[in-house]
């Protein structure tokens, strides 16, 4: 059943995609992914890896407080999102580079 499959070969490439994948984070790290509500009225920013690092807030929403917390749900409900296919994007790139059959 298992003829022919190359165990060292797997091993390469498991190492391999563990490496990718190390990588891929760390790059990820840098990757700015920013979702708006209410028209831009309030704005969540956060890395690649899921981090919320900024948010903005119009000031008008200082005195309304639930619809503060409705748009900050939405946008950080986006952003979150938007982190989710990135990472489902450098995923499948990712494993669309490595081939375990060798040449076909």
């Amino acid at each position: 059943m298992f003829e022919g499959l190359d165990i060292d070969k797997m091993g390469q490439i498991v190492k391999e995609l563990q490496s990718k994948a190390k990588d891929m984070e760390e790059r990820s790290k840098s990757v700015n992914l920013t979702a708006k509500a209410g028209g831009g009225m309030v704005e969540v920013t956060a890395n690649g890896v899921g981090e919320i690092i900024d948010i903005t807030i119009d000031d008008s929403l200082l005195e309304d407080k639930e619809s503060l917390q409705i748009l900050l749900i939405s946008a950080i409900n986006d952003v979150n999102k938007m982190v989710e296919d990135n990472k489902k994007s450098q995923a499948m790139g990712m494993l669309g580079e490595l081939n375990p059959f060798g040449k076909i």
